[in-house]
């Protein structure tokens, strides 16, 4: 080869030397380039993953009070648990910590290790919401086995407990995984309730261990705001017990009701029954369960159909979370003849005193209209009418007034709108469909509405629109929640009563008040009346013709006292199948048992008048030491029934106490010696009147303490506090609940 091929080879060697040279780290340039700056930040969070754990710290959700600051609802302290499934090197292993999880946890054992079984990943969540107990017992359990430190792991959570159970659950609602609000306040306010997370950064060696603790950062939760909310505790007990009663009692398919205070629109209690355990949501309710066990259960105990079962049990959670108060709309009834009657006195088309003639019918365009009481009232004025609750002169107020005034009263009362309140799935009344618009409301579609029928109104549509009249004319606006309030208990936010609009005078709201006090004194309310109290309210009964002819929703709206209203009350039956039906028979009882025991709580003095003072109970007087004699005669002046047990003659235990009320002819039973008490057996005193529930009681060495309307004809007791044929020490007091059977009301 000559020399000048030799330099040429050269030559053609070093190009390709320097052109691989170039590529080489024109690639590895471009390496650091795409990793560096291109895809940097990717590369970045990977290494920081890497070198760094980033732990989560739940915040705890914002608690929940009532009016007086009682708790009911609140988060706690919970933990999760989770498994390496990557560390666990055999099946015996796998088995061993699924054993004991599913155990502790109470989890199916397949489902645990089918977690455990996942090879693939180093971090699977087994349980959240754990409580200390089972967190403690995993922790024991990881400590007793080697290696087991780095397969099974616990991490901070937050867990929502509700400490009255059941109680305002359509209100409260609760919350679901991650502790989010699914219904009720828990949802509204959900933004409001939640706190914001916190975090631990860690370091992590080559190993992946975490090092220690000077090389994390420490970022505190922030708890979410707390509510306090209008509900107030005590008052809430006496409308979900009266309700969960009135249920029970007439067979009905729900019972539903309000409790207002009067000046402000705050709600005070709010109840649908039957209802849940907001720790337990999901648990459908004894009620519905048995039903649907009789309906998908033959006679051997064997399922029929599962699918269907299990369709009917989803069907029957989400009934048992509805609000009722808010959601549901029916047909008012005769309570809207208040808005009726308040129209035309407002408008001046009507007075109080003017006299009418019911005949038991009124025709209007090509229909008939009849009283409740076919044969006709009579001659009556407008007052007398409103306590007949008689059709057809609510009518002919109606007519009177045109469609136009009465439409603009219609919607003064807010009955083409929704209220607004702070509560989730509130009903918005339909234009045509739950309620006529102007251009369609017909003469004989005015002539129904004007007694309240052929319209839709939703339960706090109603008692806001009473709670109007109750306050002199001013229709305010309803709400739930009073204040929010810091983690320090520094209010951030208060609620102001708000008032829409004044829909009528206060002179005709004093005109109403009179009215409706009437309705329960004399009128189709007689069964809301309570002794000292002067009640006003207006009872309804409206049939839901779209399911079956002879279901009902029995109603009653009023307020207490009527002459210085300090809440509005609200109380539904629906569908009540166990004979009456009416609203003064079904819901007029329990509007007041729960109207006294709310005036007795609110320390409203009774006043009496002397009709009520000649039937009050009388105070039993201390007689132990005393002599028989001395006591027969001090006991018997008062009108009392005395039992003398034993031979002495002085007087050493009394049974009822001293400072217990009886009724006239009530028995005391006294006892000269030491010796056990003389027990009896508690009669049936249900289906009684007044007199014949005294007599039959004291007969059997009891005595009754009289509820309800005791005052007027055909008084029949319909409920006793202690079942028949139960023992129990002679003297005791029964209570015993009475009503008048209302048999005429639309």
């Amino acid at each position: 080869m000559s020399k000048q091929q030799r330099n040429k080879l050269r030559n053609r060697a070093i190009i390709a030397l320097i052109i691989i040279c170039f590529l080489g780290f024109g690639a590895g340039a471009y390496g650091l380039v795409n990793v560096g700056i291109i895809k940097g930040e990717k590369y970045k969070s990977k290494a920081s993953k890497q070198q760094l754990s980033d732990t989560t710290v739940s915040a705890l959700r914002g608690t929940i009070y009532d009016a007086n600051m009682n708790v009911i609802a609140q988060s706690a302290d919970a933990w999760k648990i989770w498994v390496d499934p990557s560390k666990m090197k055999d099946d015996e292993t796998r088995q061993d910590v699924a054993t004991e999880l599913s155990a502790v946890l109470d989890l199916e054992y397949d489902t645990v290790l089918e977690k455990c079984s996942r090879e693939d990943y180093a971090y699977v969540l087994i349980k959240s919401q754990v409580e200390y107990e089972d967190k403690e017992a995993i922790i024991k359990f990881r400590s007793e086995h080697k290696g087991y430190n780095q397969i099974i792991g616990t991490e901070d959570d937050v867990k929502r407990y509700y400490p009255f159970g059941s109680f305002a659950s359509s209100v409260l609602g609760f919350t679901g995984s991650g502790d989010a609000g699914l219904s009720g306040l828990e949802y509204y306010y959900n933004d409001t309730l939640t706190g914001t997370a916190g975090r631990i950064v860690t370091a992590k060696n080559a190993k992946q261990f975490k090092m220690s603790s000077e090389y994390s950062a420490f970022y505190a939760a922030e708890t979410g705001l707390n509510l306090q909310l209008t509900i107030n505790q005590v008052i809430q007990y006496y409308l979900d017990t009266a309700l969960q009663t009135a249920v029970e009692e007439n067979d009905a398919t729900y019972g539903y009701g309000i409790v207002m205070d009067v000046e402000t629109g705050a709600v005070l209690a709010m109840s649908t029954k039957p209802d849940f355990d907001c720790n337990e949501p999901y648990t459908v309710n004894d009620i519905a369960l048995a039903a649907i066990d009789e309906k998908y259960t033959d006679e051997e105990g064997n399922v029929t159909d599962e699918e269907a079962k299990s369709k009917a049990i989803g069907d029957a959670r989400s009934a048992q979370w509805r609000n009722r108060t808010i959601c549901d709309s029916y047909e008012p009834g005769s309570v809207y003849k208040c808005v009726t009657a308040a129209a035309g006195l407002e408008e001046g088309v009507v007075t109080a005193d003017e006299m009418f003639n019911c005949t038991g019918s009124y025709e209007v365009a090509d229909r008939t209209y009849h009283c409740s009481h076919r044969a006709g009232h009579g001659v009556e004025d407008f007052t007398t009418s409103m306590m007949n609750s008689c059709n057809p002169i609510f009518i002919e107020v109606a007519q009177r007034l045109g469609k136009e005034t009465f439409y603009k009263y219609f919607e003064a009362f807010g009955f083409a709108e929704s209220t607004g309140i702070d509560l989730p799935a509130e009903s918005t009344p339909v234009a045509n469909v739950t309620y006529h618009t102007l251009d369609k409301l017909t003469s004989v579609a005015m002539a129904s509405e004007s007694f309240g029928q052929t319209f839709q109104a939703s339960p706090i549509q109603i008692v806001t629109a009473i709670n109007a009249i109750a306050n002199g004319g001013k229709l305010m606006q309803p709400y739930i929640v009073g204040s929010m309030l810091d983690s320090e208990g520094n209010k951030v936010f208060e609620t102001k009563p708000t008032a829409k609009r004044q829909v009528i005078s206060e002179g005709t709201a004093d005109i109403l008040k009179t009215m409706m006090e009437k309705v329960v004194s004399g009128g189709t309310a007689k069964n809301a009346y309570v002794p000292g109290y002067r009640v006003a309210g207006k009872t309804g009964t409206s049939q839901k013709l779209t399911i079956a002819e002879n279901i009902y929703v029995a109603s009653f709206c009023g307020f207490a006292p009527a002459d210085d209203p300090k809440i509005s009350v609200l109380i539904a039956i629906d569908e009540p199948k166990a004979g009456s039906f009416t609203g003064g028979s079904v819901a007029g009882p329990v509007a007041a048992e729960v109207i006294e025991n709310c005036m007795k709580y609110m320390n409203v003095e009774p006043q009496y008048t002397n009709d009520e003072l000649a039937r009050l109970d009388q105070n039993v007087d201390k007689v132990v030491g005393s002599t028989v004699t001395a006591a027969r005669k001090k006991l018997e002046s008062k009108g009392f029934t005395v039992k003398v047990i034993g031979d002495g003659s002085e007087v050493v235990k009394q049974y009822p106490n001293s400072g217990r009320t009886l009724p006239k002819n009530g028995v005391v039973v006294l006892y000269t010696e030491k010796r056990d008490p003389i027990t009896v057996t508690v009669p049936d005193l249900t289906g009684l009147s007044v007199a014949d529930a005294n007599s039959v009681a004291i007969e059997n060495g009891l005595n009754i303490r009289r509820v309800g309307y005791t005052s007027g004809n055909n008084v029949v007791s319909y409920r006793q506090s202690l079942e028949a044929n139960k023992d129990v020490e002679m003297g005791t007091v029964v209570t015993v609940y009475f009503r008048t059977e209302i048999k005429e009301e639309d």
